[in-house]
């Protein structure tokens, strides 16, 4: 059996499942169906910027077989708190995960908790009920407490490498670019800030690096730019492509879109091969 494929996805905010005629749209919608009719994964394991863990050096990961929706944003109309995405969690792969994270010397403890908004965003367009149905188990896993440690979170994927080879999908969800305090600014000037296109082409850079030509260094090194914390004034949203990179191991990434937009950058990325 071949190795599953790792997709980063910039999932924005509660506005885009809704957002049909946004170019990010149709790009999800691709990539789920890439997922469902090429790959045909057993389950996925999805890390998400919205799930840090709150004990210190310690990975959560949810065991829970069933996943409420946990709507962790504020000011939306009424219909975005009853928004509903069918799933269903894994107790047996959720511990599977704990003794991958336990094995490569990561302290991992179980967690009953439900689907983040910077999963069932993404996942309602790339999975939708009425188009392309989702019928495996999610479990989600958390990222570190620390934001700064690029490090610990390539080293947290590549501990999970191993599911890939035991036909799990994973994915992990953040944004190429997140700068919520330039966003209103750049809505009403229609600006893109210089910083979403000078990182959204850096991080590009770092991904497509060969991986024994020092990809990891060069992905760490994101965050030392001097552009950084203007793209993410904090790094929750970028932690997720080093979970990435670990989890790639030898396979290669590959920008399958971008849009730098406003204060945001939509970049999807692919580590690994589909067969046609």
């Amino acid at each position: 059996m071949p190795r599953t494929p790792v997709y980063f996805v910039s999932h924005g905010g509660p506005t885009t499942m809704y957002d049909k005629d946004h170019k990010v749209y149709s790009k999800l919608e691709a990539i789920g169906q890439e997922i469902t009719q090429k790959v045909k994964p057993k389950a996925i394991v999805v890390f998400s910027a919205h799930w840090q863990a709150e004990r210190p050096n310690t990975i959560e990961v949810n065991v829970s077989e069933q996943e409420p929706l946990l709507y962790d944003f504020y000011g939306f109309p009424k219909h975005y708190y009853l928004e509903k995405f069918p799933n269903r969690g894994s107790s047996e792969l959720g511990q599977r995960v704990i003794q991958l994270l336990t094995e490569a010397g990561i302290k991992a403890v179980p967690e009953e908790r439900g689907l983040d908004h910077g999963v069932f965003v993404p996942f309602k367009i790339m999975f939708a009920p009425d188009k392309n149905p989702l019928q495996i188990p999610i479990v989600q896993v958390s990222l570190f407490d620390n934001e700064t440690d690029a490090a610990a979170h390539i080293r947290l994927g590549r501990a999970v490498e191993k599911l890939r080879e035991e036909n799990v999908q994973i994915i992990v969800s953040g944004m190429a670019v997140h700068n919520l305090r330039d966003l209103w600014a750049t809505r009403a000037s229609g600006q893109t800030m210089p910083y979403s296109i000078s990182f959204d082409k850096a991080m590009k850079d770092a991904v497509e690096t060969s991986p024994d030509a020092g990809r990891d260094q060069a992905v760490e090194n994101l965050l030392k730019r001097p552009d950084a914390r203007k793209a993410h004034p904090t790094f929750e949203h970028l932690l997720p492509i080093h979970v990435g990179v670990g989890a790639a191991g030898a396979d290669t990434g590959k920008q399958l879109w971008t849009l730098p937009e406003g204060s945001m950058s939509w970049a999807q990325y692919r580590f690994g091969e589909v067969e046609a």
